[in-house]
């Protein structure tokens, strides 16, 4: 590329309103903001999917790449709420979003009393006028054991610690959260009993996207 050409671009992308997690067209210093260029991979609606397996104590990715007792996020998006998914019956759940360290939107559900946990550690951060979003939380397997049945048995409940996120990293995860429909196909039902929400896409309560993927084909 000689000298005059890329004077042009470096001054055309100058010129551009980049938003952090979007990439610019090498040839035209165009931003571009679909799935297909953006930083963080995004497959709508079917994000990687990683999971705690509380009978064992360990999280994996996809229930057989095993990660370990420990698993450290930062949210972008969540809901809380009480539902029939999964073929496991009607129980309270948390369903968080992040970026993981591939550049992934993932998900990540817990329930019981892991989901309790998570409201501990909400309410200290909404008096210091801060979300889930600000920090980055570290997950812990806490082993518990049944006392009322004979044998005792073991299982394992997620308890969660958190530190202040990078600001400027916290502002682009917010940034794109806030662009994104954030939300997972597999446990999506239109009678699910939200306590609370953020950042999450629900394209039951979106209808007017009907008509447009109607047209579409």
């Amino acid at each position: 590329m000689n000298t005059q050409n890329k004077s042009q671009i470096e001054t055309i992308q100058s010129g551009n309103d980049q938003k952090p997690h979007q990439n610019a067209n090498e040839l035209t210093g165009e931003v571009v903001s679909n799935a297909v260029v953006r930083r963080y991979k995004y497959l709508e609606g079917h994000p990687r999917q990683y999971r705690f397996d509380a009978k064992e104590g360990v999280f994996n990715i996809n229930g057989t790449e095993k990660l370990g007792r420990t698993l450290t996020f930062q949210p972008i998006a969540w809901r809380i709420f009480t539902d029939n998914i999964l073929n496991m019956g009607t129980k309270n759940w948390a369903e968080i979003f992040f970026i993981d360290d591939k550049n992934c939107v993932s998900a990540l559900l817990f329930h019981g009393y892991s989901v309790d946990n998570i409201f501990r550690l909400i309410e200290p951060l909404y008096y210091d006028d801060l979300t889930l979003a600000d920090v980055v939380i570290t997950a812990v397997a806490e082993k518990k054991e049944y006392t009322k049945v004979q044998p005792k048995g073991v299982y394992y409940i997620a308890t969660f610690s958190y530190k202040i996120g990078d600001e400027k990293k916290t502002a682009e995860l917010k940034q794109f959260a806030g662009e994104a429909k954030i939300f997972r196909q597999e446990t999506l039902t239109d009678i699910a009993n939200t306590k609370t929400a953020m950042n999450y896409y629900n394209p039951f309560l979106n209808p007017v996207d009907e008509p447009e993927l109607l047209s579409a084909g």
